[in-house]
Protein backbone atom coordinates (compact mmCIF):
# COMPACT_ATOMS: atom_id res chain seq x y z
CA UNK A 1 0.00 0.00 0.00
CA UNK A 2 1.07 3.69 -0.34
CA UNK A 3 0.46 4.92 3.12
CA UNK A 4 0.50 9.20 3.02
CA UNK A 5 2.33 10.41 6.23
CA UNK A 6 1.49 14.73 7.53
CA UNK A 7 4.50 15.61 8.24
CA UNK A 8 3.31 19.36 9.09
CA UNK A 9 3.68 18.41 12.80
CA UNK A 10 7.72 19.50 12.45
CA UNK A 11 7.04 23.40 10.90
CA UNK A 12 7.38 24.85 13.97
CA UNK A 13 10.83 23.57 14.68
CA UNK A 14 9.93 22.73 18.76
CA UNK A 15 10.24 19.59 20.12
CA UNK A 16 6.77 19.14 21.80
CA UNK A 17 4.64 16.46 22.73
CA UNK A 18 3.20 15.65 19.52
CA UNK A 19 6.49 16.25 17.62
CA UNK A 20 8.35 13.73 20.24
CA UNK A 21 5.62 11.30 19.55
CA UNK A 22 5.55 11.58 15.45
CA UNK A 23 9.24 11.36 15.45
CA UNK A 24 9.79 8.72 17.80
CA UNK A 25 6.70 6.73 15.83
CA UNK A 26 7.76 6.93 12.02
CA UNK A 27 11.66 6.34 13.11
CA UNK A 28 10.14 3.28 14.51
CA UNK A 29 8.18 1.90 11.91
CA UNK A 30 10.62 2.79 8.58
CA UNK A 31 13.22 0.41 10.06
CA UNK A 32 10.17 -2.07 9.96
CA UNK A 33 10.96 -4.25 7.00
CA UNK A 34 7.44 -3.80 4.91
CA UNK A 35 5.92 -3.97 1.23
CA UNK A 36 4.61 -0.32 2.17
CA UNK A 37 5.83 2.87 0.81
CA UNK A 38 5.34 6.05 2.51
CA UNK A 39 5.02 9.53 1.46
CA UNK A 40 6.17 12.19 3.55
CA UNK A 41 3.67 15.38 3.29
CA UNK A 42 5.04 18.64 4.60
CA UNK A 43 4.68 22.07 3.46
CA UNK A 44 6.17 25.24 4.52
CA UNK A 45 6.34 28.61 2.73
CA UNK A 46 8.80 30.32 4.77
CA UNK A 47 9.18 28.33 7.76
CA UNK A 48 11.88 26.93 9.41
CA UNK A 49 13.87 24.42 7.33
CA UNK A 50 13.95 21.01 8.71
CA UNK A 51 16.34 18.27 8.34
CA UNK A 52 14.59 14.54 7.13
CA UNK A 53 17.51 12.58 6.63
CA UNK A 54 16.31 10.49 9.30
CA UNK A 55 13.12 9.87 7.20
CA UNK A 56 14.76 9.87 3.46
CA UNK A 57 17.25 7.67 4.42
CA UNK A 58 15.20 4.51 3.65
CA UNK A 59 14.30 3.52 0.38
CA UNK A 60 10.95 2.85 0.82
CA UNK A 61 10.60 6.38 1.66
CA UNK A 62 9.90 9.71 0.57
CA UNK A 63 9.60 13.60 1.13
CA UNK A 64 6.96 15.49 -1.21
CA UNK A 65 7.79 19.03 0.52
CA UNK A 66 5.55 21.99 -1.34
CA UNK A 67 5.46 25.54 -0.67
CA UNK A 68 2.43 26.94 -0.49
CA UNK A 69 1.27 29.96 2.40
CA UNK A 70 -0.15 27.82 4.69
CA UNK A 71 -2.98 30.36 5.06
CA UNK A 72 -4.11 29.93 1.92
CA UNK A 73 -3.65 26.21 1.65
CA UNK A 74 -5.82 25.96 5.15
CA UNK A 75 -8.02 28.20 3.67
CA UNK A 76 -8.77 26.31 0.26
CA UNK A 77 -8.85 22.97 2.43
CA UNK A 78 -11.52 24.29 5.09
CA UNK A 79 -13.39 26.21 2.25
CA UNK A 80 -13.58 24.43 -0.76
CA UNK A 81 -12.20 21.45 0.42
CA UNK A 82 -9.68 21.16 -2.45
CA UNK A 83 -6.80 20.25 -3.21
CA UNK A 84 -6.60 16.91 -2.32
CA UNK A 85 -3.92 16.03 -0.45
CA UNK A 86 -4.22 12.56 -1.94
CA UNK A 87 -3.52 13.51 -5.24
CA UNK A 88 -0.91 16.00 -4.16
CA UNK A 89 0.94 13.31 -3.16
CA UNK A 90 0.25 11.56 -6.51
CA UNK A 91 -2.24 9.05 -5.13
CA UNK A 92 -2.14 7.14 -2.13
CA UNK A 93 -4.48 4.69 -0.30
CA UNK A 94 -4.37 6.03 3.05
CA UNK A 95 -3.09 9.33 4.60
CA UNK A 96 -2.13 9.07 8.36
CA UNK A 97 -1.75 11.96 10.82
CA UNK A 98 -0.56 12.20 13.75
CA UNK A 99 -2.29 15.18 14.52
CA UNK A 100 -5.50 17.50 14.34
CA UNK A 101 -4.75 19.57 10.83
CA UNK A 102 -6.16 20.38 7.83
CA UNK A 103 -7.17 18.29 5.28
CA UNK A 104 -9.12 17.30 2.52
CA UNK A 105 -8.84 14.10 1.02
CA UNK A 106 -10.69 12.02 -1.86
CA UNK A 107 -13.73 9.74 -0.86
CA UNK A 108 -11.37 6.68 -1.66
CA UNK A 109 -8.42 7.49 0.17
CA UNK A 110 -8.85 6.12 3.88
CA UNK A 111 -8.50 8.39 7.03
CA UNK A 112 -5.92 7.30 10.45
CA UNK A 113 -5.64 9.74 12.74
CA UNK A 114 -3.76 9.80 15.93
CA UNK A 115 -5.58 11.99 19.18
CA UNK A 116 -3.41 13.20 21.45
CA UNK A 117 -6.38 15.04 24.25
CA UNK A 118 -8.95 17.09 24.14
CA UNK A 119 -7.62 19.36 26.11
CA UNK A 120 -8.92 22.31 23.90
CA UNK A 121 -12.51 21.31 24.46
CA UNK A 122 -12.07 20.84 28.39
CA UNK A 123 -10.00 23.86 29.23
CA UNK A 124 -10.89 26.78 26.70
CA UNK A 125 -9.45 29.01 29.10
CA UNK A 126 -5.87 28.17 29.29
CA UNK A 127 -5.57 28.42 25.05
CA UNK A 128 -4.94 31.58 23.50
CA UNK A 129 -7.83 33.26 21.47
CA UNK A 130 -5.73 32.56 17.84
CA UNK A 131 -5.33 28.63 18.71
CA UNK A 132 -9.47 28.42 19.88
CA UNK A 133 -9.74 29.76 16.51
CA UNK A 134 -7.58 27.35 14.95
CA UNK A 135 -9.13 24.51 17.08
CA UNK A 136 -12.68 25.92 15.96
CA UNK A 137 -11.68 26.22 12.10
CA UNK A 138 -9.74 22.17 12.35
CA UNK A 139 -13.07 20.96 13.63
CA UNK A 140 -11.58 18.19 15.72
CA UNK A 141 -14.68 16.08 16.45
CA UNK A 142 -15.72 16.34 12.16
CA UNK A 143 -12.10 15.05 11.49
CA UNK A 144 -12.50 11.81 14.38
CA UNK A 145 -16.21 11.55 12.83
CA UNK A 146 -15.13 10.75 9.47
CA UNK A 147 -11.69 9.16 10.07
CA UNK A 148 -11.56 5.48 9.16
CA UNK A 149 -9.14 4.40 12.64
CA UNK A 150 -8.20 6.55 15.19
CA UNK A 151 -5.28 5.97 17.67
CA UNK A 152 -5.89 7.00 21.07
CA UNK A 153 -2.35 7.62 23.22
CA UNK A 154 -3.95 6.41 26.56
CA UNK A 155 -7.20 4.83 27.47
CA UNK A 156 -8.66 8.49 29.27
CA UNK A 157 -8.45 10.06 26.01
CA UNK A 158 -10.24 7.23 24.47
CA UNK A 159 -12.77 7.58 26.79
CA UNK A 160 -13.01 11.16 25.99
CA UNK A 161 -13.69 10.48 22.37
CA UNK A 162 -16.60 8.15 23.31
CA UNK A 163 -18.07 10.66 25.89
CA UNK A 164 -17.41 13.99 24.53
CA UNK A 165 -17.58 13.39 20.74
CA UNK A 166 -19.76 10.38 20.86
CA UNK A 167 -17.34 8.41 18.53
CA UNK A 168 -17.67 4.48 18.28
CA UNK A 169 -15.32 2.99 20.14
CA UNK A 170 -14.94 0.33 18.28
CA UNK A 171 -13.05 2.26 15.09
CA UNK A 172 -10.66 3.44 18.08
CA UNK A 173 -7.46 1.92 19.50
CA UNK A 174 -5.78 3.07 22.42
CA UNK A 175 -1.58 2.50 21.66
CA UNK A 176 0.14 4.11 25.01
CA UNK A 177 3.13 6.37 23.91
CA UNK A 178 6.64 4.61 23.75
CA UNK A 179 9.86 5.94 25.78
CA UNK A 180 11.34 9.31 24.58
CA UNK A 181 15.30 9.35 24.10
CA UNK A 182 15.68 9.29 28.16
CA UNK A 183 17.04 5.99 28.72
CA UNK A 184 17.60 5.93 32.92
CA UNK A 185 21.10 4.47 32.24
CA UNK A 186 22.90 7.45 33.17
CA UNK A 187 25.32 6.89 36.41
CA UNK A 188 24.25 9.44 39.13
CA UNK A 189 28.46 9.79 38.79
CA UNK A 190 28.55 10.42 35.14
CA UNK A 191 30.98 13.20 34.30
CA UNK A 192 27.90 14.24 32.17
CA UNK A 193 25.48 14.66 34.73
CA UNK A 194 28.81 17.15 36.44
CA UNK A 195 28.76 19.18 33.24
CA UNK A 196 24.74 20.00 33.68
CA UNK A 197 24.97 21.00 37.12
CA UNK A 198 27.83 23.74 36.53
CA UNK A 199 26.31 24.49 33.22
CA UNK A 200 22.56 25.84 34.61
CA UNK A 201 24.23 26.88 38.32
CA UNK A 202 22.02 23.61 39.89
CA UNK A 203 21.54 23.88 43.94
CA UNK A 204 22.50 20.60 45.73
CA UNK A 205 19.20 20.16 46.64
CA UNK A 206 15.83 20.79 44.38
CA UNK A 207 12.10 20.08 43.24
CA UNK A 208 12.72 20.26 39.00
CA UNK A 209 9.21 21.15 37.21
CA UNK A 210 9.73 20.69 33.76
CA UNK A 211 7.53 21.46 30.39
CA UNK A 212 6.03 24.29 28.62
CA UNK A 213 5.38 27.24 31.07
CA UNK A 214 1.57 28.08 30.31
CA UNK A 215 -1.95 28.46 32.22
CA UNK A 216 -2.41 24.41 32.28
CA UNK A 217 0.60 23.04 33.62
CA UNK A 218 -0.25 24.73 36.61
CA UNK A 219 2.37 26.46 37.41
CA UNK A 220 1.21 28.78 39.84
CA UNK A 221 0.44 25.80 42.19
CA UNK A 222 3.42 24.72 41.78
CA UNK A 223 5.01 27.97 43.29
CA UNK A 224 2.18 28.13 46.36
CA UNK A 225 2.86 24.77 47.00
CA UNK A 226 7.18 25.07 47.46
CA UNK A 227 6.08 28.61 49.29
CA UNK A 228 4.11 26.08 52.05
CA UNK A 229 6.83 23.84 52.07
CA UNK A 230 9.68 26.39 52.71
CA UNK A 231 6.88 27.90 55.52
CA UNK A 232 7.14 24.02 56.93
CA UNK A 233 10.59 24.56 57.56
CA UNK A 234 11.19 20.81 56.33
CA UNK A 235 11.86 22.65 52.98
CA UNK A 236 14.82 24.90 54.40
CA UNK A 237 17.04 23.64 51.99
CA UNK A 238 15.47 22.91 48.84
CA UNK A 239 15.38 25.33 45.97
CA UNK A 240 12.49 24.98 43.03
CA UNK A 241 13.90 25.16 39.15
CA UNK A 242 11.37 25.73 36.69
CA UNK A 243 12.41 24.17 33.30
CA UNK A 244 10.93 24.65 29.80
CA UNK A 245 10.23 27.41 26.96
CA UNK A 246 7.60 30.12 27.36
CA UNK A 247 4.57 29.46 26.13
CA UNK A 248 0.88 31.46 26.47
CA UNK A 249 0.52 33.54 29.20
CA UNK A 250 4.18 32.58 30.74
CA UNK A 251 4.29 36.66 31.73
CA UNK A 252 1.69 35.49 34.69
CA UNK A 253 4.33 32.61 35.92
CA UNK A 254 7.42 35.00 35.46
CA UNK A 255 5.32 37.55 37.94
CA UNK A 256 4.59 35.52 40.43
CA UNK A 257 8.33 33.99 40.51
CA UNK A 258 9.47 37.67 40.95
CA UNK A 259 6.82 38.31 43.42
CA UNK A 260 7.21 35.16 45.48
CA UNK A 261 8.88 36.22 48.95
CA UNK A 262 11.19 33.21 48.15
CA UNK A 263 11.77 33.91 44.54
CA UNK A 264 16.09 33.97 45.41
CA UNK A 265 14.96 29.68 45.93
CA UNK A 266 13.21 30.07 42.32
CA UNK A 267 15.93 29.29 39.95
CA UNK A 268 13.93 29.71 36.06
CA UNK A 269 15.59 27.63 33.18
CA UNK A 270 14.14 28.75 30.04
CA UNK A 271 15.89 25.85 27.17
CA UNK A 272 16.82 22.74 27.74
CA UNK A 273 18.55 21.07 24.91
CA UNK A 274 17.29 17.09 24.56
CA UNK A 275 20.80 15.86 25.44
CA UNK A 276 20.70 17.68 29.02
CA UNK A 277 17.00 16.59 29.90
CA UNK A 278 18.10 13.10 31.73
CA UNK A 279 20.60 14.83 33.70
CA UNK A 280 18.31 17.52 34.94
CA UNK A 281 15.91 14.58 35.80
CA UNK A 282 18.46 12.56 37.76
CA UNK A 283 19.76 15.95 39.90
CA UNK A 284 16.19 16.31 40.61
CA UNK A 285 15.39 15.00 44.27
CA UNK A 286 11.77 15.51 43.72
CA UNK A 287 9.93 15.90 40.05
CA UNK A 288 6.45 17.86 40.59
CA UNK A 289 3.77 17.56 37.80
CA UNK A 290 0.33 19.15 38.98
CA UNK A 291 -1.10 19.54 35.22
CA UNK A 292 -5.20 20.32 35.14
CA UNK A 293 -4.81 17.69 31.81
CA UNK A 294 -3.03 15.41 29.73
CA UNK A 295 -3.58 13.08 27.01
CA UNK A 296 -0.29 11.34 28.37
CA UNK A 297 2.28 13.43 29.72
CA UNK A 298 5.87 12.74 28.80
CA UNK A 299 7.73 14.52 31.59
CA UNK A 300 6.35 12.04 34.47
CA UNK A 301 7.46 8.68 32.55
CA UNK A 302 10.77 10.58 31.80
CA UNK A 303 10.96 11.50 35.66
CA UNK A 304 10.06 7.76 36.86
CA UNK A 305 12.92 6.35 34.43
CA UNK A 306 15.84 8.46 35.87
CA UNK A 307 14.44 7.26 39.33
CA UNK A 308 13.33 10.55 40.58
CA UNK A 309 9.98 10.55 42.75
CA UNK A 310 7.09 11.67 41.03
CA UNK A 311 3.98 14.31 42.48
CA UNK A 312 1.34 14.27 39.80
CA UNK A 313 -2.27 14.86 39.13
CA UNK A 314 -5.20 11.98 39.98
CA UNK A 315 -6.79 13.31 36.79
CA UNK A 316 -7.08 12.50 32.66
CA UNK A 317 -4.21 9.82 31.80
CA UNK A 318 -1.95 10.68 34.70
CA UNK A 319 -2.88 7.89 36.89
CA UNK A 320 -2.90 5.50 33.72
CA UNK A 321 0.80 6.61 32.91
CA UNK A 322 2.46 6.52 36.21
CA UNK A 323 0.53 3.48 37.78
CA UNK A 324 1.41 2.65 41.23
CA UNK A 325 4.63 4.66 40.88
CA UNK A 326 4.36 8.57 42.00
CA UNK A 327 2.06 10.50 44.35
CA UNK A 328 -0.76 11.45 43.11
CA UNK A 329 -2.38 14.62 44.23
CA UNK A 330 -5.20 17.04 43.53
CA UNK A 331 -3.72 19.69 41.61
CA UNK A 332 -5.94 22.33 42.65
CA UNK A 333 -4.78 21.81 46.03
CA UNK A 334 -1.52 23.70 46.41
CA UNK A 335 -1.92 22.65 50.25
CA UNK A 336 -1.63 18.90 49.21
CA UNK A 337 1.37 19.17 46.75
CA UNK A 338 3.29 20.71 49.94
CA UNK A 339 2.19 17.72 52.30
CA UNK A 340 3.67 15.68 50.17
CA UNK A 341 6.63 17.28 49.80
CA UNK A 342 7.01 17.53 53.04
CA UNK A 343 6.87 13.77 53.43
CA UNK A 344 9.42 13.01 50.70
CA UNK A 345 11.73 15.50 52.41
CA UNK A 346 11.52 13.42 55.90
CA UNK A 347 10.68 10.07 54.54
CA UNK A 348 13.67 8.42 52.26
CA UNK A 349 11.65 5.22 52.00
CA UNK A 350 9.07 6.41 50.30
CA UNK A 351 11.42 6.47 47.30
CA UNK A 352 12.06 2.98 47.17
CA UNK A 353 8.24 2.00 47.43
CA UNK A 354 7.08 4.10 45.04
CA UNK A 355 10.07 3.13 42.30
CA UNK A 356 9.57 -0.30 43.11
CA UNK A 357 9.20 -2.39 40.20
CA UNK A 358 8.99 1.03 38.37
CA UNK A 359 11.61 -0.54 35.24
CA UNK A 360 8.98 -3.43 34.67
CA UNK A 361 6.09 -1.05 34.33
CA UNK A 362 7.51 1.17 32.02
CA UNK A 363 9.02 -1.67 29.63
CA UNK A 364 5.77 -3.64 29.46
CA UNK A 365 3.54 -0.88 28.87
CA UNK A 366 5.46 1.69 26.92
CA UNK A 367 7.05 0.87 23.36
CA UNK A 368 7.27 2.40 20.20
CA UNK A 369 7.17 -1.21 18.49
CA UNK A 370 3.71 -1.69 19.92
CA UNK A 371 2.77 1.93 18.64
CA UNK A 372 3.91 0.42 15.25
CA UNK A 373 2.21 -2.80 15.45
CA UNK A 374 -0.77 -1.35 16.16
CA UNK A 375 -0.83 1.08 13.43
CA UNK A 376 0.17 -1.49 10.72
CA UNK A 377 -2.65 -4.11 12.34
CA UNK A 378 -4.96 -1.01 11.45
CA UNK A 379 -3.60 -0.82 8.14
CA UNK A 380 -3.96 -4.27 7.59
CA UNK A 381 -7.82 -3.60 8.45
CA UNK A 382 -7.87 -1.22 5.76
CA UNK A 383 -6.88 -3.46 2.97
Amino acid sequence: MKIGIDARVFAGGKRTGVEEYTKNFLKTLFLRKTEHKYILFYNSYKGIDIDFTWATSYSHVELKEFHIPNKALNLMFWYFNYPKIDSLLGGIDVFFMPNNNFLALSKKCKLILTIHDLSFEHYKETFSLKRRFWHWFVNPRALASKSDKIIAISEATKNDLICTYKINSKKIVVALNGKTGIKGCLSRNDMKIITVKEKYDLPYKFILSFGTIEPRKNLVHIIRAFEEFKISGKGSSYKLVIAGSSGWQSEAIEKKITSSKYRKDIIRITDVPEEDKESLYLLADIFVYPSLYEGFGFPPLEAILTNTPVITSHNSSLPEVVNKHAILIDPNRPQEIAHVLQELAIRKELRDIIMRDSKLHIDSNFSWEKVVDTFLQKIQELE
